[in-house]
């Protein structure tokens, strides 16, 4: 089945980040500590609530988005990055933030070849939540409806459930449907 749209995720999709998210975790835990904070969790996305109910969260993300700005300038292409760009507009929806997402794009020259995208920081939730995956959609003017959103992990899925949105996992997705 062809689509109106497409919506990529990026880390995992279109690119592998060079992140070591275990150095991450324990660097936003020392933010954290360091601002009075003792981590009750070892997983980075709980830091990362927790840095919001705490009111550090602008600190969290500057040291999270460093290590993702870092990670898009050594990341790896993937293959579904090749088949860009398609005959339908194309959006990307990220957990990563969208300085890291644009970064990456860019240095993989395939930012031409996609309109909006949506990181972490650029509305007020992250995925599964869907408000993330209906801006790029509403932002590529189609209806949810008519959009395929291309994802490689679970929250992918459900956040595509959550919007009403078809879900492909980027293993299985056929590019050739959307060939330009």
């Amino acid at each position: 089945m062809s689509h109106d749209a497409v919506v990529y995720d990026l880390d995992g999709t279109l690119v592998d980040l060079a992140v070591d998210w275990g150095v991450v975790t324990r660097d936003v835990a020392a933010v954290l500590r360091d601002r009075g904070v003792e981590p009750d969790t070892a997983s980075l996305w709980g830091l990362l609530e927790l840095s919001e109910t705490t009111g550090h969260r602008a600190a969290v993300e500057t040291t999270i988005a460093e290590y993702e700005r870092e990670g898009a300038r050594q990341s790896s292409r993937l293959s579904l990055a090749d088949g860009l760009p398609h005959d339908v507009p194309v959006g990307v929806c990220s957990l990563n933030a969208e300085g890291a997402c644009r970064l990456a794009l860019e240095v993989h020259e395939i930012e031409h070849a996609v309109g909006p995208v949506v990181g972490r920081d650029s509305v007020g939730s992250e995925k599964p939540d869907p408000e993330g995956l209906l801006t790029v959609v509403d932002d590529l003017d189609v209806e949810p409806a008519a959009t395929v959103f291309v994802g490689d992990s679970e929250r992918d899925a459900e956040t595509a459930r959550r919007a009403g949105v078809e879900f492909s996992w980027a293993s299985e997705f056929d590019q050739r449907l959307y060939r330009a």
